[in-house]
């Protein structure tokens, strides 16, 4: 059967049986490289290595050279099926049941990206073209892994070749409940710590010719823990920190360990950033040791800073777009994890808006096929009235 590509259930059908969990790309790229170049987009491949990481290739597609410069980006890859013999259809079948369309990527984000590949497809079928300004796609095969090869390298390459963006937006699932529901405007910033504690490893029974760590880390990751960050601001929630893991190198009983290690992990808004969040934690545990007289290593990683998109162009190009298909006035929120939005941001304005996300990461992940062709009309009256307003 021949593919129709202004057709978004087929499209997202035949993206969702390429098995491209990451790093794969499992021809996901190729499908959509072929559909792209015989519409008149300049195709580029973009391999990104780096020691210790896998290869990612990843699909960069121009139509246009002018201004303004509208992106849409996303991502191929996706999780793994998980319980494979708990899927009610094969998880890379891409099959329709009642309506809904089953798939690992279907919602996360296969199905939002044939919905604007489609959207984009018809425009430029209408007019014959761009009437003007420029229309790219940003797809990472890296966006559920380390994102590292994917759009943060992808960006600097378009930097090196002094490509400007104007507006992005990135169809992450954005909704909770229903279509139209919410629009998301920025994320709060993520960032790991991780705690070591080291002691004396000895004897259980002669706890006073050794140094046990635990004890101290645990008092540490209290007061860490159990703080107030804030009260949340205007656009965001509070911040918060979560211990995520907590380990010793032992499995015996009567050992006291000679470290303890625990894991943490801040979600921070624009109180703060990446600078002054990481001040604040080290200033903590500084203090909790001074007490304890503990001896500690603390080391930060993370790749998220906090950002928000203020209201303008392409916030209310969306929103009216959202509005006039669905009838329903999108909340402009700030949830959720982290995205390849943290990367964009700093390029340009940017949004995030896709399918309801209830079924991400699941087994069964599915979305209805009438949100499918819903969400095809609302990227489609966006393209239109981003390249007629302004």
């Amino acid at each position: 059967m021949t593919l129709v590509p202004t057709d978004p259930i087929a499209l997202a059908q035949a993206l969702i049986r390429c098995e491209s969990v990451t790093p794969d790309e499992a021809g996901a790229l190729t499908l959509l490289q072929n559909v792209l170049e015989p519409a008149g987009f300049t195709c580029h491949r973009l391999i990104f290595s780096e020691p210790g990481t896998p290869d990612v290739d990843n699909l960069y597609a121009r139509l246009g050279s002018g201004r303004p410069h509208l992106s849409f980006a996303g991502h191929t890859d996706v999780v793994p099926v998980g319980n494979d013999a708990g899927w009610t259809v094969p998880p890379f079948a891409g099959e329709i049941r009642d309506g809904l369309l089953y798939g690992r990527g279907a919602v996360d984000m296969k199905g939002c990206i044939a919905a604007f590949v489609a959207a984009a497809l018809k425009y430029i079928h209408h007019y014959g073209g761009l009437p003007r300004g420029s229309l790219s796609f940003l797809i990472t095969g890296d966006e559920e892994g380390p994102s590292i090869n994917g759009t943060a390298k992808m960006l600097d390459w378009l930097k090196a070749r002094d490509e400007v963006v104007d507006a992005c937006l990135v169809g992450e699932p954005s909704n909770p409940h229903a279509l139209g529901d919410e629009i998301r405007i920025g994320r709060r910033g993520s960032l790991n710590a991780e705690l070591v504690v080291h002691g004396k490893q000895g004897h259980s029974a002669y706890p006073q010719i050794a140094d046990n760590p635990v004890p101290k880390l645990a008092r540490m990751i209290d007061r860490l823990a159990t703080a107030k960050l804030d009260g949340g601001t205007a656009n965001f929630q509070p911040s918060n920190l979560q211990v995520t893991v907590i380990s010793v190198p032992n499995t015996a009983t009567n050992v006291i360990p000679g470290y303890a290690v625990a894991k943490l992990n801040i979600r921070y808004n624009d109180t703060w950033s990446r600078p002054t969040i990481e001040t604040w934690v080290r200033n903590t545990a500084a203090r909790a040791a001074a007490e304890l007289d503990a001896k500690y290593d603390l080391t930060f990683s993370g790749t998220g800073d906090v950002f928000v998109t203020q209201p303008g162009r392409l916030v209310s190009t969306l929103k009216d777009a959202v509005k006039s298909v669905t009838g329903r006035v999108p909340a402009l929120t700030t949830g959720g994890g982290t995205s390849d939005a943290r990367f964009i941001k700093d390029i340009c304005p940017v949004v995030e808006f896709g399918l309801v996300n209830s079924t991400i990461h699941q087994v069964d992940e599915h979305t209805s096929v009438a949100d499918l062709k819903l969400l095809t009309d609302i990227y489609g009256r966006f393209i239109s009235n981003y390249f007629t307003s302004g």
